[in-house]
């Protein structure tokens, strides 16, 4: 006579036969919110790479007209006569290029001083404070730049900065001609300060991914605190410094307004860094609302895309090397 199985494992059963559907039935529930997270999130992706498309393809299909007139010629020639339809980007080329690398060559020092100070040798009670000081310069309008630059910078490279430039090193040729505050010079200023914050922050976050043990390792050897800054931390960071300096770069080159206002705005070449010039991004603001013919608009669209192309492919590399160095380490938890 077969012995029937306990109370307890039936109840146990019956009890295991209510709760699989209700399991079932929530992770059924879990598995849709979940699909329709990953599609909304891939369609916001999506949606980024559709508009930078849609910009790229504005940009070459409204600069056809010039760039099967010009051809490569367009980067080569520095004449820009609207009247005669005849234009050439590399006066604009050339001024966008100085201003950012002056820019840079001023901005990159001060960045790395302030982000040390920052991360190093700043009280702690005075950290947050400059920190946040250091962030409000990104956020200033650039037309405030511009006016600051008009009213008090431009003066001050007039009356104190240029000639004492052109007293000690006229003859390199890069500081001479006629001192008018805004030019060249002026704008290299206005960008090195707009793209500091830029580059201050990225530098001190990178700092900050450096571990400690490299710190306490160069002290510990009997380095000075200089050279456990040189040796042990700025080493180990150069990557990522070098990657903050080309996104920086990345600035500098579309920066608009306040170089407009300082610049000078004269389509040519000159070596001395007291003379007025022109920008990619500065003609076509401009100019933008002048251009009346086709072929003037088409040149405008053109100069548009090589700035556009110039920019996406410095911030890419910006991008990626500021990851060659952060990749897998919190920052905070290591400073």
């Amino acid at each position: 006579m077969s012995e029937e199985p306990p109370i307890s494992d039936t109840v146990v059963s019956s009890e295991k036969l209510q709760v699989v559907p209700k399991n079932r039935v929530g992770v059924r529930e879990n598995v849709f919110a979940d699909q329709v997270f990953r599609g909304f999130v891939i369609l916001c992706a999506l949606a980024v790479l559709a508009i930078v498309g849609l910009i790229f393809f504005e940009l070459v299909s409204q600069s056809r007209l010039s760039i099967s007139k010009f051809g490569l010629s367009f980067l080569k020639k520095q004449i820009w006569d609207p009247v005669a339809e005849d234009f050439g980007a590399l006066p604009f080329v050339y001024g966008t290029v100085v201003s950012s690398l002056l820019g840079l060559l001023i901005a990159v020092p001060l960045s790395i001083g302030t982000a040390l100070f920052i991360t190093e040798i700043c009280p702690g009670r005075l950290r947050p404070v400059l920190s946040l000081l250091v962030e409000l310069l990104a956020a200033i309008p650039s037309v405030i730049y511009g006016l600051w630059g008009i009213f008090v910078l431009a003066p001050f490279l007039r009356l104190h900065v240029q000639p004492f430039l052109a007293t000690y090193f006229g003859w390199t040729g890069l500081f001479s001609g006629p001192k008018y505050g805004w030019g060249m010079l002026a704008a290299g200023c206005i960008i090195a300060i707009m793209i500091l914050p830029i580059i201050a922050s990225i530098t001190r976050e990178v700092i900050m991914a450096v571990p400690r043990v490299q710190r306490e390792a160069a002290l510990a050897l009997g380095a000075t605190k200089w050279e456990m800054l040189r040796m042990a931390v700025l080493r180990n960071a150069r990557p990522g410094i070098f990657g903050a300096t080309i996104l920086g770069l990345g600035r500098a080159l579309g920066e608009t307004m306040a170089v407009t206002m300082v610049i000078g705005n004269r389509p040519e070449i000159a070596k001395s860094l007291f003379a007025p010039g022109y920008t990619l991004a500065s003609a076509i603001a401009n100019e933008f609302t002048e251009a009346v013919g086709n072929v003037y608009f088409s040149a405008l669209m053109e100069m548009a895309l090589v700035l556009f192309v110039i920019t996406l492919i410095v911030n890419a590399l910006a991008v990626l090397l500021v990851w060659s160095i952060t990749r897998g380490m919190p920052s905070r938890s290591l400073a």
